[in-house]
């Protein structure tokens, strides 16, 4: 069975920065593009950024554009989430999951179950 396990939020300033962390275990992980949601209080989940397979394309919501930067390192079956110049708007639980295609994640259509989350909390 594939598990998630997110990591590496935390609370920080506006204008600061932190980076998560995804680890995913039970599957191929190199076969799949890898996606960052999150969970805001009392909002639903929404999706953030996604990169490919291959890491070669990458795609981000307009609100994170320019602030995020996703990565994958398949080697440690891992993605990542660079966040920089953090707002008080990205508190958050913030989760990863994995889909065919950076399109399909962006659609909301995603194939493993969900972990259990890493907070962030931006205070202004």
């Amino acid at each position: 069975q594939v598990q998630l396990v997110e990591s590496g939020g935390g609370l920080v300033q506006a204008g600061g920065s932190l980076r998560l962390s995804c680890t995913a275990s039970g599957r191929a992980f190199e076969n799949y593009a890898e996606g960052w949601f999150r969970q805001a209080p009392g909002k639903e989940r929404e999706f953030v950024a996604a990169i490919s397979r291959n890491g070669g394309m990458t795609f981000y919501e307009d609100p994170v554009k320019g602030r995020f930067t996703i990565s994958r390192d398949d080697a440690k079956n891992t993605v990542y989430l660079e966040m920089n110049n953090l707002k008080p708007e990205d508190t958050a639980v913030y989760y990863c999951n994995t889909g065919t295609l950076i399109r399909t994640l962006q659609r909301g259509s995603y194939l493993d179950a969900w972990g259990q989350g890493t907070l962030v909390t931006v205070s202004s």
